[in-house]
């Protein structure tokens, strides 16, 4: 979801109708050829006609289309999934860029991440021939997760594939965030060793390089579309929800199709093929390369409902951030670490924390509250500090020294993981915003607390532990 939000949506009369799709896609299969057809986005499951297009689709199976299939960002496709596979999808396609869900929110900007999860396992137990999960790589975002993503295929018949980062219209694209499929593939093969890393078959005009893992159920894979294009074998083409045909995702032509159909009453299906047939000669030898399609314009496909013909590559716009990253810590081990942090809250009166102290203040149980809050803030990290990785913490614990000679409150947040990176920052954060919390609590009472001190007390399973007490 781009941080300015989706612009107006397409009003209906500008979009084709289910009956204008059925009828572009019979003279596709019919009169092109054409055997697969994909839907795609924006998001096809938020079209109540959906179920209506993919029956009709399916009717055109004794035509010669071979596959219906469907991209989709899994959010409410849970319920929908028996529904779909009776009417005749048979390939489901569904994104997921991190297995975090603090990174997916940051992400997408809403929650939802479990119903994702949901929808994937869900489809693999109710029998489509195929289920893959697109994953793009994005340099400090998400890099450090693909080994995460192919440990899923371990025991699940998943195909994982891995899209190179691709300019489009209002994703702030940067050559800075782009990860070269080689760079993926090395760093699942060395984490993986001694396991054998060994090339899967591709289907003829394939857009992904498949791989597979000796002894894991499934596989996983690379769309290589900015280090090593396809455009030689890509026999491809988009039909956007608006009507216009693209012969190359990133090409900026289009050809407006519902303008045809909508031209006249009866308009003859040559008059459409012949159409189709002049922008298909056009399409050129192959894309512009990496860093000129980052200065064309071309439009995302986040407005609408696609149909994609011949398994049409598919793309989905994400939200990245300004040219900063995390640190890649994909190469490293999971280990046991810890860390623990301090923040000290100095009252100004001794009147104030004797209250704090006998627990007589208005608000209620402060260091209770404040625990909650703090313990809260650590396990938020990954959500609040731009920057930081979102771990899973096994362990984390608020403690409280109150020193009656100065008026102070000492907090101790103390922090543990198995993770590939420090929990430093956990600590901090959990001591700061108990903090904070015991100022908020206390500030009636007394206007002079101060708030310092804020610092690592130790950290171990790094490279260089320490402690300072």
């Amino acid at each position: 979801m781009p941080a300015a939000g989706v612009p107006a949506l397409t009003p209906n009369s500008k979009l084709l109708t289910s009956g204008e799709i059925l009828r572009l896609a019979s003279i596709f299969v019919k009169d092109c050829g054409v055997e697969k057809i994909r839907l795609t986005g924006g998001e096809p499951t938020v079209r109540k006609d959906l179920l209506d297009i993919v029956d009709g689709l399916n009717q055109l199976r004794q035509h010669g289309l071979t596959s219906i299939g469907m991209t989709t960002n899994g959010l409410a496709l849970k319920s929908k999934l028996p529904q779909l596979k009776e009417a005749g999808l048979d390939h489901l396609n569904i994104s997921l860029d991190t297995l975090s869900p603090h990174m997916f929110e940051l992400l997408t900007r809403r929650r939802g991440h479990q119903s994702v999860l949901d929808s994937v396992y869900a489809a693999l137990d109710t029998g489509f021939s195929s289920v893959k999960l697109n994953n793009v790589v994005m340099n400090g975002i998400n890099d450090h997760e693909v080994v995460d993503f192919v440990e899923l295929t371990r025991n699940n018949d998943l195909y994982v594939r891995f899209i190179e980062y691709m300019p489009f219209d209002g994703n702030q694209w940067s050559s800075k965030k782009f990860v070269p499929y080689k760079t993926s593939l090395s760093t699942i093969t060395k984490f993986f060793s001694p396991t054998k890393v060994t090339k899967a078959s591709d289907d003829a005009n394939d857009t992904s390089k498949a791989y597979k893992l000796e002894g894991f159920k499934g596989k996983f894979g690379f769309i290589t579309s900015m280090s090593e294009h396809f455009c030689s074998t890509c026999s491809r083409i988009r039909l956007l929800a608006d009507g216009n045909l693209k012969v190359c995702l990133f090409g900026n032509n289009e050809v407006d199709l519902r303008a045809v159909l909508r031209s006249g009453e009866n308009v003859p299906d040559e008059e459409v093929i012949r159409v189709i047939e002049e922008a298909v000669r056009r399409k050129k030898k192959q894309h512009a390369g990496m860093e000129n399609l980052a200065r064309m314009e071309n439009r995302p496909m986040r407005k609408s409902l696609n149909v994609k013909l011949k398994s049409f590559f598919e793309s989905h716009s994400h939200v990245v951030f300004c040219d900063i990253g995390r640190v890649n810590v994909s190469s490293k081990t999971p280990k046991h670490r810890t860390a623990s942090a301090q923040a000290l809250v100095r009252f100004s009166t001794p009147e104030a924390f004797d209250a704090l102290k006998g627990n007589a203040l208005a608000k209620g149980d402060v260091l209770g509250v404040a625990r909650l809050a703090g313990i809260n803030a650590a396990k938020q990290t990954g959500l609040l500090v731009p920057l930081a990785h979102p771990l899973q913490l096994t362990h984390v614990a608020l403690g409280f020294e109150l020193l009656p000679d100065t008026s102070v409150v000492q907090v101790i947040c103390s922090v543990e993981c198995v993770e590939r990176t420090g929990v430093e920052v956990e600590a901090m954060l959990g001591a700061s915003v108990a903090a904070v919390t015991i100022f908020d609590m206390c500030k009636a009472v007394d206007k002079g607390i101060v708030i310092e001190e804020i610092r690592v007390r130790h950290k171990t399973g790094g490279k260089s532990d320490y402690a300072f007490y």
